[in-house]
């Protein structure tokens, strides 16, 4: 981040004035306050029959964008409503404000737009990017609430353009928004390529696990033919069983302790209150519960194919869409071995495939599936070893994947530090 900052000093203008708003508090004395009926310019041309002739835009946390309606998505029968979107125009979403993450976007393309939106043009006495920036920031903390109106926090026409806009001569305007524009895109580049470094790291994790509950740990192993076609090869010393001889399932009774556990798509499957959960139905009031125990292996019916396979953390309770299940033999199972193992099958696209060849159309992939399925079977000893070296592994990851993730952080704090001090007159831009 030094890289970014160190060329720049950061000085104050020499004299500043009350700016009257409690959250901005003084601004450069030389700055103008300007209601927004001087800046922007309302416009309204609805596209009409002629909307085939226009690219669909959208305005998204990354900006206005353009749409491909083949790629499918939610749309209307027809465009006429929709209104038509200049580059260099504002959109502006007006209500909702509170609840819709990015309320402000400056188009770069010619399309059309929803009729729900504000679409405006910018007097061309102003610099349209900095005006982007300084409505960006307001955007970022939601500052405009003292316009909102109605139940749905809307912002009025004429309470928009009352509304008084910070501005600095057309030159200084211009220069911050060159300043902020160098400066966000290396912040971007930088963000960027930690992203890319946590993929990384989120791939080489995966990859460890492929090989350890595949392959084992020795690379010089010798190999068999597993005879089961999806399993390939596998190391000598292993066997191949079916589900059914490996686990039992149990409908185990509650107990009036017991708390609700869930079944994630990451493999955790832990209590509800240790988990930020969203959607929850009521299933579970509706067909009843069954009890689940520490080190139950947990198969999510309708959600394995995307990983929502675990060994329970917690005792409590679940829906009956769960399949609970406990080591027929325990001296032959490992039940994390056997949950990373099936969340790989589920990685690669096998219990999708499965439960779609049992019942057409269908991802539920049930007990009755999972006993059925012949499996790679490493002596428990191995298995052991198995888990326990994914888990230091992943462990190592994860901490350097949280290291790049605290340092995205402080970066995206040290951008709209930037851009809130520059368009708000708190540092000097030459």
């Amino acid at each position: 981040m030094n890289t970014i900052t160190r060329n720049t000093t950061f000085q104050k203008y020499p004299a500043y004035r009350d700016s009257g708003v409690e959250w901005l508090g003084e601004i450069p004395e030389h700055w103008s306050l300007l209601s927004n009926k001087n800046i922007f310019k309302l416009k309204k041309n609805q596209v009409g029959k002629k909307s085939v002739d226009y690219v669909l835009l959208s305005l998204t946390l990354k900006g206005i964008i353009q749409r491909v309606i083949e790629d499918g998505g939610k749309f209307p029968a027809e465009f006429d409503t929709y209104q038509e979107v200049k580059k260099g125009d504002f959109v502006f979403c007006l209500f909702d404000v509170e609840e819709t993450p990015r309320c402000v976007g400056l188009s770069d393309f010619e399309g059309m737009i929803t009729g729900a939106y504000t679409v405006m043009e910018v007097n061309p006495k102003f610099d349209r990017n900095f005006l982007y920036y300084f409505y960006l920031n307001l955007d970022a903390d939601k500052r405009m609430r003292p316009l909102y109106t109605g139940l749905r926090n809307t912002i009025s026409k004429d309470n928009f353009f009352a509304f008084k806009t910070f501005i600095p001569p057309l030159p200084e305007q211009t220069a911050i928004a060159t300043f902020l524009d160098d400066k966000t895109t290396k912040i971007d580049r930088v963000i960027a390529q930690k992203q890319q470094m946590i993929a990384l790291l989120k791939e080489r994790k995966q990859i460890i696990i492929q090989n350890a509950v595949t392959k084992g740990l020795n690379p010089n192993v010798k190999m068999k033919d597993s005879g089961v076609e999806w399993i390939g090869e596998i190391p000598e010393e292993w066997s191949v069983e079916k589900g059914k001889w490996l686990y039992v399932q149990q409908k185990r009774p509650i107990r009036n302790e017991d708390e609700i556990i869930t079944c994630f798509r990451d493999g955790q499957v832990t209590l509800r209150k240790n988990r930020k959960t969203e959607g929850f139905t009521n299933a579970l009031k509706e067909h009843g519960y069954q009890g689940i125990r520490i080190g139950d292996l947990v198969i999510h019916n309708m959600d394995a194919f995307a990983g929502a396979i675990g060994v329970s953390d917690s005792d409590g309770k679940s829906t009956p869409v769960y399949s609970v299940c406990t080591e027929r033999k325990a001296e032959m199972v490992n039940s994390s071995y056997y949950a990373y193992y099936l969340r790989e099958l589920a990685r690669k696209g096998y219990i999708q495939a499965l439960a779609k060849g049992i019942r057409e159309r269908s991802t539920d992939f049930r007990f009755n599936d999972f006993a059925n399925l012949e499996y790679a079977l490493p002596p428990l000893s191995e298995q052991t070893e198995i888990v326990a070296h994914i888990e230091t592994q992943s462990a190592k990851i994860e901490k350097a994947i949280k290291l790049q993730e605290q340092q995205i952080e402080k970066l995206k704090e040290l951008k709209s530090t930037l851009i809130d001090g520059a368009v708000t007159g708190k540092i000097m831009v030459s």
